[in-house]
């Protein structure tokens, strides 16, 4: 099969967050099933001078944004086995930054009808396009509207997966005539609630659509989850599925990992000790054994961070330390660093990103918390077991699809249903009980170590359903 994958974000060229990631492995693991699959993103400004060496022109040609007509370049490179095109408009993509600007709308809609274009001039006609969030919604669109019955673009399947439903590309329908182009009799697939909502468009236009887990897939059905959408959602339940994402897990290795203090694996825990040892006399926290909870996310209010406001001081009371870093709402920000202020010895707070302080704290805590409202699919709890650090976190998305609650004998770490700070807060105590019968917790983390989260996994999932799309 010939598989196109189409992302606004890729790893390790640029990346916001988990679609890049999930960018950057699933096409290698389906290559290595023996397919091709290739990818298909943006020339950034951003993009390391270093990955760029590599960067073959192929070809320019000329898109059409509705009445305009853009210059578009296009380049290539391999990367871990996978070819990449990226198309190159200096106006849309040469900025600082990869979102948030006056015009996404224009940039991703001539993004979209790039990648069509583009087939036109590349030696790959794919059998399935596989998009990704709003960002690319428009590709099944304009596929379906356009090129459907065009030379060359026969018989292409159209796989749209939301990685996260919040983000919807909304703008006012001036859009449709004015910058995509779309004749005003399919308006129709477009608009949604008095405006035009790129990825309705997609769950009309594609063949079939898929989330990042499971239990995403339904519960966007809800309206608590679904930011609007549920009502379209609920139509389209036929073409609708959810596969839980992978991991890395050559990147993501402790056996190897070169940016933690001490190797180690499920068999033989003496480096992880170490890990723990280091971390907290690099982030200045008291030596001895009370258990470390890490947290490594985005400050922002969907990931639970109003439980972890509400009881934070009664779980250092009963005896927890923190390693937390992160960035977002300034509200969370002032918090944590007021904490890290008033328990100096027991709470360190890192503002930002630093992935080798996040890889330290991953290999060195004893806990993960993930509290969230809602989590598409979350890779922070998988990152954290395969390091031995036990996740804690609420039953939503792709976490109540990767944790299971110890209260089981195949458990690997500990949940609780309700959105409610005593619940979070009677887990963490139980992972501290737990945490205290020495040789049940080594028990645990060797469990949670032998997880397979690979990519193989995960991948061959959506090969089925490639296969499923082309046998109709």
């Amino acid at each position: 099969m010939n598989i196109l994958y189409a992302t606004s974000e890729a790893l390790p060229f640029m990346a916001s967050g988990g679609l890049a990631d999930v960018c950057g492995a699933l096409p290698s693991a389906v290559s290595r099933k023996g397919h091709e699959c290739r990818v298909v993103m943006p020339l950034y400004k951003g993009i390391k001078p270093q990955l760029r060496v590599n960067f073959t022109y192929l070809t320019n040609i000329t898109v059409d944004v509705a009445w305009r007509k853009q210059y578009c370049g296009v380049f290539t490179t391999i990367y871990n086995g996978v070819v990449y095109y990226l198309i190159d408009n200096e106006y849309y993509f040469g900025r600082d930054g990869m979102y948030g600007f006056y015009d996404d709308c224009e940039r991703f809609t001539f993004f979209s009808r790039a990648v069509l274009e583009m087939l036109r001039y590349i030696d790959f006609k794919p059998d399935i396009i596989h998009a990704n969030d709003w960002q690319t919604s428009l590709i099944s669109v304009y596929y379906q509207v356009l090129y459907k019955y065009q030379q060359g673009f026969e018989d292409i399947k159209n796989v749209f997966t939301i990685h996260n439903i919040q983000y919807q590309g909304k703008y006012g329908t001036e859009v449709i005539n004015e910058i995509m182009g779309i004749p005003m009799y399919h308006s129709d697939l477009l608009i949604y609630d008095d405006c035009v909502n790129m990825m309705k468009g997609a769950f009309e236009a594609a063949d079939r659509i898929t989330t990042v887990s499971p239990s995403y897939a339904w519960e966007i059905l809800d309206p608590w989850y679904a930011y609007g959408l549920d009502r379209i959602l609920i139509n389209k339940q036929y073409k609708l599925s959810g596969f839980l994402n992978g991991i890395d897990t050559t990147v993501y290795d402790p056996e190897k990992d070169p940016l933690i203090p001490a190797n180690f694996t499920s068999s033989n825990l003496k480096g992880k000790k170490v890990c723990k040892e280091k971390l907290l006399e690099e982030l200045g926290l008291q030596e001895g054994d009370e258990p470390v909870i890490g947290i490594v996310t985005r400050f922002v209010s969907h990931k639970g961070l109003d439980l972890v406001k509400y009881i934070f001081e009664e779980l250092v009371d009963n005896g927890f330390k923190f390693a937390i870093i992160g960035s977002g709402e300034k509200i969370y920000e002032d918090f944590f660093n007021e904490m890290a202020y008033r328990y100096p010895d027991k709470v360190s707070v890192n503002i930002g990103f630093i992935p080798e302080i996040a890889r330290k704290i991953y290999a060195g805590a004893d806990m993960f918390l993930m509290p969230s409202q809602n989590e598409p699919c979350g890779l922070a709890q998988m990152i954290s077991m395969r390091y031995g650090t036990i996740p804690i976190v609420r039953e939503t998305g792709g976490l109540r699809d990767s944790v299971r609650d110890c209260g089981d004998e195949n458990g690997n770490g500990f949940t609780f249903k309700t959105y409610n700070a005593h619940d979070m807060l009677n887990s963490c105590l139980r992972a501290k009980s737990l945490y205290e019968d020495k040789k049940k917790w080594k028990k645990l983390v060797t469990l949670a170590m032998k997880e397979d989260f690979s990519w193989d996994k995960s991948s061959e999932k959506y090969i089925v359903l490639y296969k499923e799309l082309l046998a109709k």
